[in-house]
């Protein structure tokens, strides 16, 4: 049987920041502080030699307590972030939703950043004006189109997101728990397009706190525990040893 394509390769990958031991109020200080090397810098590696692979069409579940190096993660294989040791391959098109409000300009109308949005995800206006109706039913915000982003509620800003980030398939879809802040029924129909879009193919990669949502989407599953990988394989078992952990 032919082994499926390899979509990402994370190969001992370590991300690492450097956090101020000390707290500066302004742009100013800092850079007095920094000319004067009176700043110093505690090393924190958020993410530690972590490897795994994903192949075409799999769904990857990552879990693990606030803080583990989830997102990070998602980050580096989204291009936001460089490892500071290691790689991460990656092959296909992205979809990334890592941070709410991504790609959007808060004084920007919604009609404004439908097409703003569209461009960072490098599609035309053509394109766009084409999937405009779409996107603003998904989305169910055709009474707000015209009120700045700022205005919206963090359920309005991932609705929009979602919708334009998911009216192509692309051959990767990366969601980070940005879906936990809509209502119940959102969720549900956000559930069923991803879904819909795993048996068209795509690749999905979702963070969630939520182990229901984790073992209705995903077959695999990696736990990240304090920057290191404790467990990765099939969903159930992956998340059966985490759920166990978290009731010690």
């Amino acid at each position: 049987m032919e082994e499926k394509r390899v979509m990402i390769d994370a190969d001992h990958v370590t991300i690492r920041f450097n956090l101020a031991n000390q707290k500066v109020d302004n742009l100013k200080e800092y850079f007095i502080k920094l000319l004067k090397k009176e700043l110093m810098f505690q090393e924190f590696l958020a993410v530690k030699d972590v490897s795994f692979r994903v192949h075409a069409g799999e769904a990857w579940g990552l879990i693990g307590r606030n803080g583990s190096g989830k997102s990070t993660m998602l980050k580096a294989i989204s291009g936001i972030l460089k490892p500071y040791r290691g790689t991460v391959t990656v092959n296909g098109s992205v979809a990334p939703l890592i941070e709410l409000g991504a790609g959007f300009d808060p004084e920007m109308t919604a009609r404004e950043n439908i097409f703003l949005n569209g461009c960072v995800l490098g599609h035309s206006e053509k394109f766009m004006r084409e999937h405009f109706d779409e996107i603003v039913e998904f989305a169910e915000l055709q009474d707000f189109l015209d009120s700045p982003i700022k205005n919206y509620s963090s359920g309005m800003r991932a609705r929009l997101g979602f919708a334009v980030a998911t009216m192509v398939q692309p051959e990767i879809l990366i969601v980070d728990e940005i879906l936990a802040v809509g209502d119940y029924k959102f969720r549900q129909k956000c559930e069923k397009r991803m879904t819909q879009m795993l048996s068209g193919g795509t690749t999905l990669l979702y963070v969630s706190h939520s182990i229901d949502e984790v073992r209705r989407l995903c077959d695999h599953a990696l736990w990240i525990d304090k920057g290191v990988a404790r467990m990765q394989g099939e969903v159930n078992q992956v998340c059966d040893a985490y759920m166990a952990d978290v009731k010690k």
